[in-house]
């Protein structure tokens, strides 16, 4: 391995490690996703490297053990290339036949193609539905590399977008171009990206900080982890990119502690990212210094807030403070501190390389770009799907997801996660954009799409995502910690039939008081599923009031 001192270096190394990508006649990528590792995905690699030797086709085919394909309920999934033959549902017992059939014979194992109601079996990847009508850049690489292998990445142009930054551009080169692009956080808020990077590189103080948030720890939110676990030099090269532009020499990633495969993928690619010289002193040659530490939560939904997530860092308690002063100018250390989500800083490369033009063209006047979503619930396609901004709910439920499971009809589609709200079935033509759906009480929030069926009553919905925010509120401030508890106790009293219309008044009033009291996110949004629920559902809560005389 050889640490690149220069561009010229960079692009020689690239064009050696492009060749070599040719020389196998077939890669087959096995899944390593979460679900397709409980799976035996990793088995039924090792199990096609074996059988691939014995059949004296090692040097020919190659078998990489990637990251998630997205496809979670119809895993583990394989795909031979150069082909795009894609099979599902791959079980330790078909390899041999794999082998013999498709590698040696050339013929298609029929039944672990993918079974269209209409359309029959369909072979090749990108004509399966749930990926035809899928837009896929940021996903776009998950299925073709080793994520713990640098030289695969670099194979397919990955730091070719810092090389570009470092060597072509200036750092105030390239705010304007992730300004113009109109990039708005991913983690939730929808914040121009641009505009909080700008205030950070503005704000007083030569030290200054560039985070990853990859704590993910919404109920049905997995989109950061099959990003950044699947391609984890993309974030870093986002990482590094955002660092140069705004002025920061240091940078963390903030990981949970209980994904070890992420952990691990994540420490390779630093570590080897370092040894090429993309990471630490004098980056490439270009005078750039940069250094990154991964550091681990203790375990709690709140840690993943912007200035609980800093307090961690720092060594303390992770409890969020008011934020009269943006953690933007005032963060770690009480320096200049700019977080992204992880979604957020994998889009970083593509606008440097392809251009905030190109990348503002795709979406809605508003929402540019894609934006990766969880569909899971009364699904038949779950997984993780990356789309543009402006397709609507219909089309991710119905052509991509392929409608409900076991036919019954469409309730809702719940948006956000523990802090979003439900779209009823009449509006499932909305489109995908931020502010359609927040106008809809249902905000995008970080990318979790729960698809609801008739059997399922909003009530208990309601009442499972205030569980779970109660048992993970800090406790820190008494709107929060003392109010979800309160609507909880009303809900049950209605869940039982004890409830009158004066305890809907009541649960209204704490509702209110939590939106304009809490310290932090977690309360302020706390009651959005139950007061959406009210507007869409209400007639679902008045069945169970108590008939008052």
């Amino acid at each position: 391995m050889q640490r690149i001192n220069s561009y010229q270096e960079f692009l020689e190394l690239k064009k050696i490690l492009e060749s070599r990508l040719t020389l196998m006649e077939k890669t087959i990528s096995v899944c390593g996703g979460a679900a397709c590792r409980a799976l035996s995905g990793p088995k039924i690699a090792h199990l096609l490297r074996e059988g691939i030797e014995k059949k004296g086709l090692k040097g020919k085919v190659e078998v990489k053990l990637t990251g998630c394909h997205g496809f979670c309920s119809s895993g583990p999934s394989i795909i031979i290339y150069p082909e795009e033959i894609c099979y599902l549902q791959v079980k330790v017992e078909d390899v041999e036949e794999i082998i013999e059939e498709t590698l040696l014979s050339g013929r298609i194992v029929e039944r672990l193609t993918y079974e269209d109601p209409a359309l029959g079996r369909i072979q090749k990847l990108k004509e399966i539905p749930f990926y035809k009508k899928q837009t896929r850049y940021i996903l776009e690489y998950n299925s073709r590399i080793d994520p713990t292998s640098i030289e695969d990445y670099i194979a397919i142009g990955g730091y070719s977008a810092l090389a570009k930054a470092l060597f072509e551009m200036s750092p105030d080169g390239i705010l304007e171009e992730i300004k113009k692009a109109n990039l708005r956080g991913r983690g939730g808020g929808g914040f121009p990206a641009g505009q909080k990077w700008e205030t950070t590189k503005n704000a007083k103080g030569e030290i200054k900080y560039v985070i990853v948030n990859a704590h993910e720890g919404e109920p049905g939110a997995y989109m950061d982890r099959a990003i950044l676990e699947g391609n984890p030099h993309l974030v870093l090269e986002g990482l590094i990119i955002g660092a140069y532009a705004i002025g920061a020499k240091e940078g963390f990633i903030y990981l949970r502690h209980d994904s070890p495969s992420l952990k691990r993928n994540v420490e390779v690619a630093l570590k080897r990212a370092k040894e090429y010289g993309f990471v630490g002193k004098n980056i490439m040659g270009s005078g750039f210094d940069f250094d990154v530490e991964i550091h681990l939560d203790i375990g709690i939904f709140v840690s993943g807030e912007s200035s609980a997530l800093m307090r961690s860092i720092e060594g303390r308690v992770p409890e969020p403070r008011p934020k009269y002063i943006r953690t933007s100018v005032s963060g770690i250390y009480e320096r200049p501190s700019n977080l992204n989500n992880v979604e957020t800083w994998a889009n970083v490369p593509l606008i440097v390389a392809k251009g905030s033009e190109w990348y503002s063209a795709i979406g809605t006047e508003k929402s540019k770009g894609t934006k990766l979503i969880s569909l899971s619930g009364k699904i038949k396609n779950a997984g993780v799907i990356e789309v543009p901004f402006g397709i609507t709910l219909r089309e991710i439920v119905y052509e991509i997801g392929g409608g409900t499971t076991n036919g019954r009809a469409l309730k809702a589609v719940h948006l956000g996660s523990a802090m979003g709200g439900s779209i009823p079935k009449d509006l499932i033509d909305l489109p995908l954009d931020f502010d359609t759906l927040a106008e809809y009480g249902a905000p995008i929030g970080a990318g979790g799409l729960l698809v609801l069926d008739e059997t399922d009553d909003m009530l208990e919905v309601v009442l499972y995502f205030l569980d779970f925010l109660s048992g993970e509120s800090c406790g820190k401030c008494v709107p929060c910690r003392e109010g979800i508890r309160q609507i909880k106790n009303l809900l049950n009293r209605i869940r039982e039939g004890k409830g009158t219309k004066k305890d809907i008044e009541t649960i209204k009033e704490i509702c209110d008081a939590q939106r304009k009291a809490s310290l932090c996110a977690l309360g302020r949004t706390a009651s959005y599923p139950l007061e959406n629920a009210l507007k869409y559902f209400w007639h679902e809560f008045e069945s169970r009031l108590k008939r008052e005389g």
